[in-house]
């Protein structure tokens, strides 16, 4: 009789917790619907593939839900800002194109040179004709290369570092000094025309094109007189 009391008592105490236990859960974590086919198809995401879809899913929370358009929103514009972001303490040069940087410190150093071995030849060359060339030729280059100095300082672009005067060409204190000046200077003059013509046809900055442009017949003009007295 006694166990049957017992029994009967604790039957009784499961059947009274169920109801509140269920009724706690419902009030804390509602159940949501599960279709047949929810049920089917949902399969478990690893960490690493989860996706937007993944994260709004009736199986979340609404509060989980709602965080993610904020994420979702937030994630492009600090994409965009890491692409975007400028070059370290030098984005009008990070921007230039290289072969204009390239032209501009090749033609610096080429306009140096020239005015350096004018002004040395002047007091060995014997012609008074190429006397007057090289005085020409020093002028007219230290113009140029002062117009193309102020441009560059104007946009920020770099110059090459001032070098040593170049030593005399072979053949100083000689009877073939004139030759080999005159030669030298051709050959140069040359390789100047080649460098500008192709800044003044295909340059990206349009200031720098028209510098090379306007340099172009004073190099050539050079060209002409140095190969006369050549001949």
């Amino acid at each position: 009789m006694k166990s049957a009391l017992a029994l009967g008592a604790l039957l009784t105490g499961a059947a009274l917790c169920v109801p509140a236990q269920a009724v706690s859960l419902a009030a804390t974590n509602p159940a949501q619907a599960v279709s047949a086919d929810d049920t089917a198809t949902v399969a478990p995401v690893a960490i690493e593939n989860w996706t937007i879809e993944n994260w709004t899913r009736d199986s979340w929370s609404a509060g989980s839900a709602a965080l993610v358009p904020l994420m979702a929103a937030d994630a492009p514009a600090k994409s965009a800002a890491t692409i975007d972001g400028p070059a370290d303490g030098g984005a009008d040069v990070a921007r230039k194109p290289p072969d204009d940087i390239s032209f501009v410190h090749q033609a610096t150093e080429n306009g140096r040179k020239e005015v350096n071995a004018a002004r040395d030849a002047l007091p060995q060359l014997k012609n008074p004709e190429l006397k007057r060339i090289a005085e020409m030729l020093a002028s007219d280059h230290g113009a140029a290369n002062a117009r193309l100095s102020k441009l560059a300082e104007t946009k920020g672009w770099p110059l090459p570092a001032p070098q040593s005067a170049a030593s005399p060409p072979a053949g100083t204190a000689s009877g073939d000094f004139d030759a080999k000046w005159t030669a030298e200077m051709i050959a140069g003059h040359e390789r100047s025309l080649a460098l500008y013509r192709g800044e003044a046809q295909s340059g990206a900055d349009k200031d720098l094109r028209n510098f090379a442009r306007d340099t172009l017949p004073v190099i050539e003009h050079h060209l002409a007189e140095l190969r006369s007295v050549q001949k």
